[in-house]
């Protein structure tokens, strides 16, 4: 079985973070802007691991990969908590409603 090139990984990484920048600028409601910054870091995290593999980046690459893993979670759960705040104000999660926020 033939192995598979970088050039294959960084296609599929670019992919990734088109479809996620496409995403953020298209939805209008703040869960799907949240899934289209979740394909960014994934894009980001293949690019990562791949140079790893086929680079002299050794393990660092996995270890960066690993730290965006947990920068996004922690970016879900606060971008999920300020959602359902603004849900509780508006009741609506359209972010063309965050106009409205003062204070």
């Amino acid at each position: 079985m033939p192995a598979v090139e970088l050039d294959v990984y960084l296609f599929v990484a670019a992919v990734l973070f088109v479809c996620g920048a496409v995403c953020m600028a298209t939805k209008r409601n703040a869960i799907g802007v949240l899934m289209g910054v979740e394909l960014v870091l994934n894009g980001a995290n293949l690019n990562f691991v791949a140079f790893a593999r086929y680079t002299a980046l050794g393990l660092d690459g996995q270890v960066i990969a690993l730290f965006v893993i947990v920068l996004a979670a922690a970016e879900a759960a606060v971008a999920l908590a300020i959602a359902l705040s603004f849900y509780n104000n508006h009741l609506t999660i359209d972010v063309d409603r965050g106009n409205e926020l003062h204070g």
